[in-house]
């Protein structure tokens, strides 16, 4: 399964991927996973919002166990975050019915879409329009780099975007949802473990400063004569880093667009999107304070214009206790390691998990990552590490879903 789903959307220069929703390598993705359910002979169906399901046994009976992930990626991704999560369901599926495990619940494997929210710059679109957590208006007007409209995009890879919009009877019948993930951080490598339990996932968000001056010749315009809005966002990307570091908590500036973004032209607009994530809300509103203050304070200086707007925000996850705690058991003392207790960790990461938190109980196992690189083609699990993660999410499944 890993190596046919390896080539698709790789990018030949860059070694990454570029798997963005609604777009020709998506549509592979989903090619290759309806025939993943297809060939177990499960029942396959893709839900109002795109997302794709497959069911084995009764898709409307109640108290349904389901795992999966994502298949897209962020720009030049790696091949872990996400897909992983998708190959190693069909994978410990396979585990179960080797080891003749009875079913008792109904089961479900998902890949939902747009979690990255690499093109249109709104992670988890799929599973926050099933949650309710995205308006359809709010979705029809969100558009790609090239001004394609998410109603555009889906109806050209062969989707109703009319059809959008919650799906509580869906969620509603989902008694627990289990999702594996490559660790991005590298707190397994260091204990020496092979698999993690999340705990909670930080608060993040997205905001963007928009530094508006005025436009002119680099090679005529005195330095003092200039409104030069790139200063004042290098400014507030240092300024990024020193809050960061005082509150302990994380900033990053890693999407820039330049208007009119000509070597010789001083910009008349510097537009940076700010993404900040910390261990709980005060810290995040802490730090995303400061680095607003210290913008607006070197805009005001240098004759500078400046909006920021939140584009997004995910409060602290907490992964339900109950569940959480049941898969600790399920997986305490496993493979000859006996009363040895699997770590708990939490990660600053989002994830489809985290949005149906509030639906829907979830949990998460995380896959060691010897680097902890992600969001990057160095992203890596070994293939041993990677067998562990299949082998302990077909034993939580069998504990879950089987008599």
């Amino acid at each position: 399964m890993w190596k046919e789903l390896a080539p698709i959307g790789r990018h030949p220069g860059s070694g990454g991927y570029r798997r963005y929703a609604w777009t020709a390598a998506d549509g592979d993705c989903r090619v290759w996973f309806r025939a993943q359910a297809e060939a177990r002979g499960l029942g396959y169906e893709v839900d109002r919002n795109g997302n794709q399901w497959a069911w084995l046994g009764d898709p409307l009976g109640d108290d349904a166990v389901v795992t999966g992930s994502h298949l897209d990626s962020v720009p030049d991704g790696g091949a872990f975050d996400g897909p992983l999560g998708v190959v190693s369901s069909f994978a410990a599926f396979d585990e179960l019915r080797r080891r003749g495990a009875e079913f008792t619940r109904p089961f479900a494997i998902t890949n939902f879409g747009d979690e990255e929210g690499a093109r249109f710059g709104l992670a988890c679109v799929g599973s926050r329009l099933a949650a309710g957590q995205l308006s359809v208006e709010k979705a029809h007007q969100l558009r790609d780099g090239d001004g394609i409209t998410l109603q555009q995009a889906m109806e050209a890879a062969g989707y109703d975007p009319e059809a959008i919009g919650p799906d509580p009877e869906r969620l509603a019948r989902i008694g627990a949802f289990v999702e594996l993930h490559v660790e991005q951080g590298r707190s397994l490598d260091l204990t020496g473990d092979l698999v993690g339990i999340a705990s909670a996932i930080w608060p993040h968000g997205r905001w963007r400063f928009d530094f508006r001056g005025e436009a002119n010749h680099a090679g005529t315009t005195r330095l003092v004569d200039r409104r030069d809005p790139m200063l004042t966002y290098a400014e507030t990307v240092l300024a990024a880093r020193r809050e960061a570091q005082l509150t302990g908590a994380l900033a990053t500036f890693g999407k820039i667009a330049v208007e009119p973004n000509g070597v010789n032209a001083i910009p008349s607009l510097v537009r940076g999107w700010l993404d900040s994530r910390a261990a709980d809300q005060d810290t995040l509103d802490a730090v995303v304070t400061g680095i607003e203050r210290a913008a607006r304070e070197h805009a005001e200086r240098a004759g500078i214009d400046l909006d920021v707007v939140r584009e997004s925000f995910t409060p602290v996850v907490e992964f339900q206790h109950a569940l959480r705690d049941e898969l600790g058991k399920i997986l305490t003392g496993r493979g000859g390691d006996a009363g040895r207790a699997v770590p708990v960790l939490g990660t600053g990461a989002g994830h489809d998990a985290g949005i149906l938190s509030a639906s829907v109980p979830t949990a998460m196992l995380f896959v060691r990552n010897p680097t902890g690189i992600s969001h990057s083609p160095a992203e890596h699990a070994a293939e041993d590490d990677c067998v562990a993660g299949v082998i302990a999410l077909a034993d939580v499944l069998e504990g879950l879903a089987c008599s």
